[in-house]
């Protein structure tokens, strides 16, 4: 007689065990659900929180701006050297006032010449060649700062002199003291019956680029010039000139004219052969003729 009773006991009991069992399940369920909710909520949160790609981009671009050129504008070529400094590099120099080579930006590249012939009479003469170019280079987004523009055009126009096919004697020194970066290279290049000594110099300051060429030859059987003394000259026109790329942007300092004026010829090679054709035609005809930019060391060293 007791047992339907304790079957019933036992059946309440399984329904009360189940009944609070339901809330666990449902509560574990809702965490469950909550914790995918939250994974998912959280994931859209976190993708909000972080920036998107273009986003990024965009940030990582404004930060990747190129820095702004140093230099805005060149002094003129043919005014980036001293009296006293022409009249010991080319003393017996018909025109002080050089010979200015035509560019198509001004503001941007130029160069000018200057030439002497000193003549000694039966002992023959002798001849020095000069010429200062200038490139300045803007900052670009593509192309890079205006600075490290210039330090390609620096290393090129090093690696263009060291190239001069024909040259003999060659020797590189780094110059410090002149300019961020300067480099000098020495060598002989022969033009008919002379012997040139051609100097080069190439100083970059900031976004500037200035190359000094300067050569000399004893013709007609004078004395060669001593090579040293032509490199000590180079290197004090070189630091002038430099000093003038400063100088022209300072506040109220001289800058270009606005007028363009051709394409700016000739690079650190036409020295040689520049100078050693002048050297060559005033062995021959016993006076000057100015420069004009054009031509290679190339074609001097063949001719």
């Amino acid at each position: 007689m007791h047992r339907p009773a304790q079957r019933q006991r036992q059946r309440l009991t399984r329904v009360l065990v189940g009944a609070a069992a339901a809330p666990v399940i449902l509560f574990a369920a809702a965490c469950s659900g909550d914790d995918s909710g939250s994974g998912s909520d959280g994931g859209k949160k976190d993708s909000a929180d972080k920036p998107s790609a273009s986003a990024s981009k965009g940030s990582g671009g404004e930060a990747a701006t190129v820095e702004k050129a140093a230099y805005g504008k060149l002094p003129e070529p043919c005014r980036t050297l001293s009296k006293k400094t022409l009249d010991g590099l080319v003393p017996s120099a018909k025109d002080k006032a050089g010979k200015t080579g035509t560019s198509d930006d001004v503001s941007t590249r130029g160069n000018c010449t200057w030439e002497s012939l000193e003549d000694n009479g039966v002992d023959g003469s002798q001849f020095r060649w000069l010429r200062v170019s200038l490139n300045r280079f803007e900052s670009d987004q593509s192309l890079g700062s205006g600075a490290k523009r210039a330090q390609a055009n620096f290393a090129k126009q090093v690696a263009d002199a060291q190239a001069v096919k024909g040259a003999k004697s060659a020797k590189t020194t780094p110059v410090p003291g002149t300019g961020d970066q300067a480099t000098l290279v020495s060598y002989d290049v022969t033009k008919g019956k002379e012997t040139f000594k051609q100097q080069t110099l190439v100083t970059r300051v900031e976004n500037a680029v200035v190359t000094v060429d300067y050569n000399g030859a004893g013709l007609a059987g004078d004395k060669q010039p001593n090579a040293a003394d032509l490199g000590k000259a180079t290197q004090k026109a070189a630091k002038e000139a430099a000093a003038s790329v400063v100088a022209a942007n300072k506040a109220g300092g001289p800058a270009t004219s606005d007028k363009p004026k051709g394409d700016a010829k000739g690079d650190t090679k036409d020295g040689a052969k520049d100078g050693a054709d002048d050297g060559a035609k005033s062995d021959a005809k016993d006076k000057p003729k100015a420069g004009d930019g054009k031509g290679s060391a190339l074609d001097g060293a063949k001719h």
